[in-house]
């Protein structure tokens, strides 16, 4: 067994500017470790579709190289290409062709026979949830479904790499968790995950290392929790049983505001001890009936990143 694989995508340099002169990357280099869930993050514009876009060799690249699993793209694209599983943001398959029908002309495109495709087809079509609906018409299925269903047809080549742009926008919170679950079985199989999110607390739950990109340019990388401990503030919602006193507590270092006459926000540094708060609620009579964090953290971190005077314009 190979003690030191290749990662399953080196970037090095990578650039690309457009036709009309907008520069979307700027020598940006990552590499994800096989077997990664791996979050892409960036506002709009970033450079997150280019970069994408050349790794799944749907955009030319200006300079730089890119790796598939010690696979030069432009030395092998073909062989490249086998190693990866796309799920565009856009529903793009056919909506009166069956589910089975689906997976099964797409394993044809990759040169699979028809009898390994149907024995593939059952196979990610059960693992997605959707065995039952294999013969069904597309369009019959519900948003959830038809997501899973991307995420199936892009499974039937047995990808390393499986990259999922915005998959689940537009999407209710239930569906949303139900995708969640997919993509942890799929990740917990092997097969390393790229995710492209503006959801962060989905990036938050699943990814274990990520990179954030802002004007072209890598401005974070690393894993999620030593990112995530970058922060040195955190802030907690508290609600109160009963009325609350007519002077808020003083607790030195942190800032208490009161946002309502049953609910109490509160800002403190990290290192601080949160005792010390319950310490200085008990003294002033403040009864706390629950509490829970106020900001989603990656957020906050991402916020910070894409914020800094100065970043690559």
């Amino acid at each position: 067994m190979d003690q030191n694989p290749a990662p399953a995508l080196s970037i090095s340099g990578l650039r690309k500017t457009y036709d009309n002169g907008v520069e979307a990357l700027k020598g940006v280099s990552l590499d994800v470790a096989p077997g990664d869930f791996y979050a892409l993050l960036g506002p709009n514009g970033a450079g997150k579709s280019t970069l994408i876009g050349i790794v799944s060799s749907l955009v030319n690249k200006t300079a730089g190289t890119v790796r598939v699993s010690g696979i030069d793209l432009d030395a092998d694209r073909d062989a490249a290409m086998r190693q990866i599983g796309l799920v565009p943001q856009e529903l793009n398959f056919n909506m009166f062709e069956k589910p089975l029908d689906i997976c099964v002309n797409y394993a044809g495109f990759y040169g699979i026979p028809r009898r390994e495709a149907l024995q593939r087809a059952e196979a990610v079509l059960k693992d997605a949830h959707l065995w039952d609906k294999a013969d069904k018409m597309s369009r019959t299925l519900s948003g959830g479904m038809k997501r899973r269903l991307m995420i199936a047809r892009a499974m039937m080549t047995a990808p390393r790499l499986l990259i999922l742009d915005e998959p689940t926008a537009g999407v209710d919170i239930e569906i949303r968790r139900g995708m969640w679950k997919t993509l942890k079985e799929i990740n917990a199989a092997g097969t390393t995950i790229i995710l492209t999110t503006h959801y962060l607390e989905e990036a938050e739950s699943l990814c274990r290392n990520l990179a954030i990109i802002d004007r072209g340019s890598i401005v974070e990388q690393g894993p999620m929790k030593s990112l995530l401990a970058k922060l040195d503030v955190e802030g907690f919602l508290f609600d109160i049983d009963g009325a609350l006193p007519a002077a808020l507590p003083a607790i030195e270092g942190a800032t208490l505001v009161a946002t309502d006459d049953h609910t109490l926000d509160l800002d403190m540094p990290r290192a601080m001890d949160l005792n010390r708060v319950f310490a200085a609620f008990d003294a002033a009579g403040i009864r706390v009936r629950s509490m829970r964090t106020k900001t989603n953290r990656l957020e906050e971190l991402f916020v910070r990143m894409t914020s800094k005077p100065g970043a690559a314009a």
